[in-house]
């Protein structure tokens, strides 16, 4: 495994296409500052029936390359289990995955320019004063926007924007997802560093309806991946494992009212920080893919298997009504 170029992901995305036919389409859903178009993988069985959702997205901040290649491995991982896994059949029948490999096309891009670029962080939007580039879109989402862990000035690595979504790819992801908002069981999204799993909120007044179980299942995605390669990840919200932060696509997601969303921060704790050794990309892509699979079969799960046992009840219920004897 490898960190590469952009125009080689996108390329990629192409070959999955091809390579999958039956399973993957390439969806087109904005663009950048820049004018790039973002877009996703679409993965799943074509059914008649309304289908459930899962979201991921990868690079939303332009240095964290590990990113957008776990979203690689991710797909390449579900696509090649579904050929013997009857699990995974049975989630590509029930939901689509919706996955972006580079959400931060622009910043993504230019990192890879030179030495001097390869740690920026933000998009490329032009700021409000002149010579300031850039916004972090994590903290540009409208979830508190502008209230914690953010900064107004536009030089700064965590400025927040002129507005909640004031940029086209915050706007991006706001759009399809909030659009379809109850169609969606989980939001990831993927980041380094810290091995860490974020659950809502970043602002530390606010408390998510369904904490105690985000934290269950947080915390065994954690020792899902702990078995992999022997990681420990922290679970928590972003004040209590790391620091307060507002405008995060994690918090406007739950928001929304999608249950599960989760921010992963992938390898490691800060010897290499977002220059991770080439060796060290493909266990990091598996430990995760471990946990975020866990949290993705938790969610489905909740729908999918709970409509099983009550079809299983009401045959009883209906047996018992009629007087029919089961023993």
């Amino acid at each position: 495994l490898h960190t590469i170029p952009y125009d080689i992901i996108s390329d990629w995305m192409n070959q999955i296409v091809k390579d999958h036919p039956d399973l993957v389409t390439r969806v087109e859903y904005g663009k950048t500052y820049e004018k790039r178009t973002i877009s996703l993988l679409k993965i799943g069985l074509n059914t008649e029936a309304k289908k459930k959702a899962i979201w991921m997205d990868c690079g939303i901040h332009a240095r964290e390359w590990i990113a957008p290649a776990f979203c690689q491995y991710f797909v390449n991982q579900i696509l090649q289990s579904y050929k013997t896994d009857a699990k995974m059949q049975e989630m590509m029948k029930n939901v689509d995955f919706y996955v972006t490999p580079v959400l931060n096309i622009d910043g993504y891009i230019y990192t890879w320019k030179d030495n001097t670029t390869r740690l920026w962080r933000k998009n490329r939007s032009l700021g409000p004063s002149p010579d300031c580039y850039g916004t972090d879109l994590n903290r540009n989402f409208d979830a508190n926007w502008g209230t914690v862990g953010v900064s107004f000035n536009c030089s700064s690595n965590i400025f927040c924007g002129t507005n909640a979504t004031s940029e086209p790819e915050a706007q991006a992801v706001t759009y399809f997802v909030g659009t379809r908002k109850d169609d969606f069981l989980c939001f990831l999204t993927i980041h380094s560093y810290g091995q860490l799993l974020l659950l809502p909120y970043g602002h530390p007044n606010y408390t998510a309806s369904n904490y105690e179980e985000l934290m269950k299942v947080g915390q065994d995605a954690a020792e899902a991946i702990k078995k992999v390669h022997g990681q420990n990840y922290r679970v928590g919200t972003s004040p209590d494992v790391l620091y307060p932060n507002s405008g995060s696509s994690r918090d406007w997601a739950r928001m929304q009212g999608i249950p599960f969303s989760y921010t992963f921060e992938l390898r490691d704790n800060g010897t290499f920080g977002f220059q991770l050794p080439e060796d060290q990309i493909q266990p990091a892509c598996e430990e995760a893919y471990s946990g975020a699979l866990h949290i993705i079969t938790y969610a489905h799960n909740q729908i999918y298997s709970g409509a099983v046992a009550v079809t299983a009840v009401t045959l009883w219920t209906l047996l018992l009504a009629a007087g029919v004897t089961l023993m």
